[in-house]
C-alpha cells in the first residue's frame, strides 16, 4: 500500500495451485518407459537443430543384476559431467513455459517429474522424466520419486571437490545444475472453503520437494535454486551472462539460496501450525505448543519507525489462523501517501473499534486512543435516507467529542462510504472555530461508492483512502519484550455478551443500559487506566493512560463538561477507592450509571457513595485492561 514511487520490496511465500489441480510429484498415467523412453526422439531433432551432442544414452544393463519385472521397463539416462541438466519440479506453473525455452536455448537437457513433465511435453518441448535418470520408478502413490541418489548426488556435488566428481563418475551420476521446485499446495488445501480431511491435509505435505530445494540451495555456489516464478527471467538473464542491477552472480546465488531456505521454512510452519491441534489431547481449546514459528512476508519497507531515525518494515502475517480475518494488514489503499509505521498502529486501533460497534457507527483515533466515537440509534428497519443521515450527524457527533483530538486523526467507518458521506468527511468545519476543514491522515472502511470514493480523493493527495474487511475473533495476539514475546487470546468479549449485575439501589432506566453498553465498547479500546463517559450512541469524554484511576476520571469529566449529566461512565477495571476518588467525582457531576468490572476489596465503598448520590451501579465481571 505504498506509493507507487517509493521503494517498496516484496517477498511472500509462493502458496499458489497448479492449473492443472495435480501436485508436482503426482503419480505418472503412462507407464515406464521401454528402451526407448518418451521423448528421447524430440530430444535428438532439438539437439540436431541446435547442433549439440548432449544426448542422453541408455545405461547398458549388468549382465547378473537382479531386477523386478517392473523395474526391467526402466531404462537409465546418463549424463557426462559436461552436461547441463535443470530439474523442474513446480505446483505453481506459472511461466513454466518461458523457462522451459529459455533453459532449453541455454542447452539445458530439462529433468522432470509427474505434473510438471506432462505440462513441458504438452508445450511440445523434450523433457527427461526423473525415473529415466534414476532407474528406478515412482512408488507409493508417488511419496517416491525424486529420494535417490542419482538425483542429490547430482544437486549436492561440489565441482571443485575432485572426490565429489569423482563419485558422479563412478555411479554414473551427473551433475544438475538448476533446481526450479515450489511445494504442495498445502496452506491452500488445509484452509480450503469447507475444510479438508487429516489424512488429506497429510498427503499434501511435501517430501521430496524440500529435500531438493534445501539441497541446492546448500550447494548454493554450484546450482542454482529458484521456487518463485518471478526469479525466472532474472535467472535466465544471468546464465546468459547479462548483469541486472549492480547484484553480481555470487550475490543472485545467495539470495537464492535465502529464499529458498525461507520458502520451507513457512511451508514448514504452515504444517506445524495445522499439525498442533491434532496433537495434543488436552480439552482447553487455548493449548500454546511448545515452540512457535510465525511466517512473516515483507509487504513494504517503511519511510521510517515510530521516530524518524528508526528503520521500520511492515510484513503481513502468513499463518494459517490469521487467513481470511481481515484487518488493517490486508487493507487495500486507493488514495494517498504511503503508510507509516504510525499509521498502521492508529489505522488498527480505529478499526478494531468501530467493529465493535453493532449499528453503522464512525471511530476516530489519535495515537491509538479513541477520542471519538458516535453510531446510528435508529433500527435498521428505518428509510435509507434517514439512516445516512443519521449517520453524517454520527461522524459529525464523533468529531464534536474531541475536535482538537481529532484534527489530524484516523476515522473509521464500518459501513460503505457514500458520496454524502464523502462530501462531509471533505467540507466539515472543526467545531472549535466553524472555519478550519478538518483533516485526516487516514479513512478506512469497508468499502465505498464510486462517487464517493472519487469526492474523497479530492480532499487531499495525502489522504490515505483505506477499504478493508472487518477483523474476525478468535485471533491470537503476540507482543514483544526484550528477550521474548507474550502471547494470548484476543480480547474478543462483546458488549452484548455482559450479564450486566446491577449492584445499587437503584435500578439504571433501559436507556441508561444502552449507555453504558456504549460506553463500554468504547472502553475497551482506551489505554488504561481509562475512563468513558458516553450518552445517546456517542462519546463526551474520555481520559486514557494515566499512571492513576482518579486522573483519568479527571480527564473524561472535563473533556465531557455539563453533558455528563445523565450519562453513563465506564472504566476499564475496578475502582481501588471510591470517597474523594473518581466514582465519587462521577457522582458529583450527575452521571446516571457507573458500569466497572468489580472485584476490588473496596467494592461496598463504591456501592456506598452510589446509593449516597442516587446513581446506578453495573458490574460486568469483566476486565479490558489495554496496556
Amino acid at each position: 500500500m505504498a506509493a507507487a514511487n517509493s521503494s517498496v520490496t516484496v517477498s511472500a511465500p509462493l502458496h499458489v495451485s497448479s492449473s492443472t489441480g495435480q501436485s508436482p510429484l503426482a503419480s505418472l498415467a503412462a507407464p515406464l518407459p521401454a528402451a526407448h523412453p518418451a521423448g528421447l526422439s524430440s530430444l535428438s531433432s532439438l539437439a540436431a537443430s541446435r547442433g549439440s551432442s548432449r544426448l542422453p544414452v541408455p545405461a547398458r544393463s549388468a549382465p547378473h543384476q537382479p531386477r523386478s519385472s517392473r523395474c526391467r521397463t526402466a531404462v537409465r539416462v546418463m549424463a557426462s559431467q559436461s552436461e547441463r541438466r535443470a530439474l523442474i519440479s513446480v505446483s505453481d506453473k506459472t511461466g513454466l513455459d518461458t523457462l522451459a525455452k529459455g533453459l532449453l536455448d541455454l542447452g539445458f537437457t530439462l529433468v522432470s517429474t509427474g505434473g510438471t513433465a506432462r505440462a513441458i511435453e504438452e508445450a511440445g518441448l523434450p523433457v527427461t522424466k526423473v525415473e529415466q535418470i534414476t532407474n528406478f520408478p515412482e512408488m507409493l502413490d508417488g511419496r517416491v520419486k525424486t529420494l535417490h541418489p542419482a538425483v542429490h548426488g547430482g544437486i549436492l556435488a561440489r565441482r571443485a571437490v575432485p572426490s565429489h566428481m569423482d563419485a558422479l563418475a563412478t555411479h554414473g551420476i551427473g551433475p544438475i545444475d538448476v533446481v526450479a521446485v515450489n511445494l504442495y499446495p498445502f496452506v491452500a488445501t488445509v484452509t480450503a472453503a469447507g475444510g479438508t480431511s487429516f489424512e488429506n491435509g497429510v498427503e499434501n505435505i511435501d517430501i521430496g520437494g524440500p529435500s531438493m530445494i534445501r539441497a541446492a540451495a546448500k550447494n548454493h555456489e554450484n546450482v542454482w535454486v529458484v521456487v518463485d516464478p518471478a526469479d525466472y527471467s532474472p535467472l535466465l538473464a544471468a546464465l546468459r551472462g547479462e548483469k541486472e542491477g549492480a547484484e553480481g552472480e555470487a550475490d543472485m546465488r545467495r539470495r537464492l539460496a535465502w529464499k529458498a531456505f525461507q520458502h520451507t521454512a513457512s511451508y514448514d510452519a504452515a504444517v506445524a501450525e495445522w499439525l498442533w491441534p491434532h496433537a495434543h489431547t488436552e480439552t482447553d481449546a487455548f493449548t500454546p505448543p511448545p515452540a512457535l514459528s510465525v511466517p512473516l512476508a515483507l509487504a513494504s519497507v517503511l519511510r521510517y519507525g515510530e521516530n524518524p531515525h528508526q528503520r521500520a518494515a511492515f510484513y503481513t502475517d502468513e499463518s494459517l489462523g490469521e487467513r481470511g480475518k481481515g484487518g488493517i494488514g490486508t487493507a487495500v489503499q486507493h488514495h494517498g501517501k504511503e503508510m507509516s509505521y504510525n499509521n498502521y498502529l492508529d489505522a488498527d486501533a480505529a478499526w478494531q473499534c468501530v467493529w465493535e460497534m453493532p449499528t453503522p457507527a464512525c471511530v476516530i483515533v489519535k495515537h491509538t486512543n479513541p477520542c471519538g466515537a458516535a453510531t446510528v440509534m435508529l433500527p435498521a428497519s428505518a428509510p435509507a435516507d434517514e439512516q445516512e443521515a443519521s449517520l453524517l450527524e454520527a461522524y459529525r457527533a464523533a468529531v464534536r467529542a474531541d475536535p482538537v483530538s481529532a484534527f489530524g486523526g484516523i476515522v473509521a467507518f464500518n459501513t460503505p462510504v457514500t458520496a454524502a458521506l464523502a462530501r462531509e468527511l471533505r467540507e466539515f468545519r472543526s467545531p472549535t472555530d466553524g472555519e478550519t476543514r478538518m483533516f485526516y491522515e487516514i479513512v478506512v472502511a469497508p468499502e465505498y461508492t464510486e462517487e464517493g470514493l472519487a469526492v474523497l480523493k479530492g480532499k487531499s493527495k495525502a489522504l490515505r483512502i483505506l477499504e478493508a474487511k472487518p477483523s474476525s475473533k478468535g485471533r491470537r495476539s503476540l507482543r514483544q519484550v526484550g528477550g521474548g514475546w507474550l502471547l494470548q487470546d484476543s480480547d474478543d468479549i462483546d458488549a452484548s455478551e455482559l450479564t450486566l449485575t446491577v449492584v445499587t439501589k437503584k435500578q439504571p432506566t433501559d436507556q441508561d443500559l444502552e449507555n453504558a453498553r456504549f460506553a463500554w465498547r468504547v472502553v475497551k479500546h482506551v489505554k488504561s487506566n481509562a475512563i468513558t463517559i458516553a450518552k445517546d450512541g456517542r462519546l463526551l469524554g474520555m481520559g486514557s493512560g494515566q499512571p492513576n484511576r482518579v486522573k483519568s476520571g479527571q480527564i473524561a469529566l472535563e473533556k465531557a463538561g455539563e453533558e455528563a449529566k445523565g450519562a453513563a461512565v465506564a472504566s476499564d477495571a475496578f475502582f481501588p477507592f471510591a470517597w474523594g476518588d473518581a466514582v465519587e467525582a462521577a457522582c458529583q457531576a450527575g452521571v446516571a450509571v457507573i458500569i466497572q468490572p468489580g472485584g476490588s476489596v473496596r467494592d461496598q465503598d463504591a456501592i456506598d457513595c452510589c446509593n449516597k448520590y442516587g446513581v446506578a451501579m453495573v458490574f460486568t465481571n469483566v476486565r479490558h485492561f489495554r496496556h
